[in-house]
């Protein structure tokens, strides 16, 4: 890939990761760093699997923010980028099993298992709100 190239994808993949660091929302781009925060991460984690797809973009990260307007919310917020941070990607879809791959998803774990999994094909058909409410029922049953 020539450098102008990727440095094309990097500007116009950053709105994308834009839309959940302004959140809150800890990127987590390596491996190493996938391995040395989720399964240590005490109390309630959300991770979301960020993608270019059209309904990460209509749906899921709209989703993600409204829910975490509610009043209880995870303790850690985390991403990773299918597609962009692959390493990073692999290594924490290995805490998502027995899910398959799937981008985009959202997790929720809890003393680093997972407790709640909303798959691509949960995301593709629903709007923002839905998503929201789906996590902000999972927040209050796991988060508090």
């Amino acid at each position: 890939m020539s450098m102008s190239f990727e440095r094309y994808m990097l500007d116009m993949v950053q709105p994308m990761r834009d839309d959940l660091t302004r959140v809150g929302i800890t990127e987590l781009r390596t491996a190493e760093e996938v391995e040395n925060t989720l399964p240590s991460a005490k109390g309630t984690a959300l991770v979301v699997v960020n993608s270019v797809c059209g309904c990460a973009a209509g749906q899921a990260r709209p989703g993600v923010a409204e829910a975490l307007q509610h009043d209880i919310t995870p303790d850690h917020l985390y991403t990773v980028f299918a597609g962009q941070d692959k390493e990073a990607t692999a290594k924490a879809r290995e805490y998502f099993a027995p899910y398959p791959p799937s981008s985009p998803s959202i997790a929720l774990m809890k003393d680093g298992e997972l407790v709640h999994f909303i798959e691509r094909h949960q995301i593709e058909n629903r709007s923002a709100d839905d998503i929201a409410a789906d996590l902000t029922d999972a927040f209050d049953r796991f988060c508090r």
